[in-house]
């Protein structure tokens, strides 16, 4: 038979778990409203270093890179920026193409994140 006092015995309270629960709930929700955002950022750079990749220095019409933007924002489902939003420099005989935009995610109530975003073609 095993005599183990009180003091031995260790474990998780009722009280620890709910508390427990309650933070890692807000950590998963957390989690599956950023991640969505991160993962459009992630396309919007991908999207322009391969429109760059594409596109000949000498060819360089804006309009067409606008173009070719949208239809690959259609095709990822971008939502965040559009073709017009695209900036389009040319430094040291290459293009750089950037956008900057802000994101609003909203949490509880009126409680809500913005998160501001450079995507580069670099």
């Amino acid at each position: 038979m095993d005599h183990r006092t009180i003091q031995e015995q260790k474990g998780l309270s009722l009280s620890n778990l709910l508390v427990w629960s309650g933070i890692l709930a807000l950590i998963a929700i957390l989690g599956m409203k950023l991640v969505p955002v991160y993962m459009e950022y992630s396309s919007i750079k991908k999207n322009l270093a391969a429109i760059v990749k594409e596109t000949d220095l000498l060819s360089t019409d804006p309009n067409h890179i606008r173009l070719s933007f949208n239809k690959r924002a259609q095709i990822d489902n971008i939502q965040s920026i559009r073709g017009q939003d695209i900036k389009i420099d040319k430094e040291n005989g290459r293009i750089v193409l950037s956008a900057k935009y802000t994101t609003k995610i909203p949490l509880i109530s009126n409680l809500s994140l913005d998160i501001d975003f450079e995507a580069l073609s670099e």
